[in-house]
């Protein structure tokens, strides 16, 4: 990315409530449809130490799926095989934008 495109970037952000009704924010860093579904890799703008979540090097992966209301949320994965799926295509999108970056 040049300087002035630097200037120019505005990350995409997302605020979410845990249970508990903490807000945290992340910064979307990709989305993919997959099976059915639509995932979210999302970096978190925090650190939390004591659940291995450091916002240099740690990004989550969420499902959008509808509420009762129909209104989307973000939702954990439960299938730890489709978890390993959609992750591997992240991480294969991340490869890629570090080649043309380079």
């Amino acid at each position: 990315m040049s300087n002035n495109d630097m200037e120019n970037y505005e990350a995409d952000l997302v605020s979410l409530l845990d249970d508990e009704g903490n807000e945290y924010e992340f910064e979307i860093l990709d989305e993919i449809d997959y099976k059915d579904g639509h995932y979210y890799a999302l970096m978190p703008l925090f650190d939390l130490p004591e659940q291995g979540i450091d916002s240099e090097s740690t990004y989550m992966i969420f499902e959008v799926v509808e509420d009762e209301s129909g209104e989307p949320q973000l939702a954990e994965i439960e299938d730890e095989d489709l978890l390993d799926e959609v992750a591997a295509i992240f991480e294969s999108n991340f490869d890629s934008d570090e080649e043309t970056a380079d």
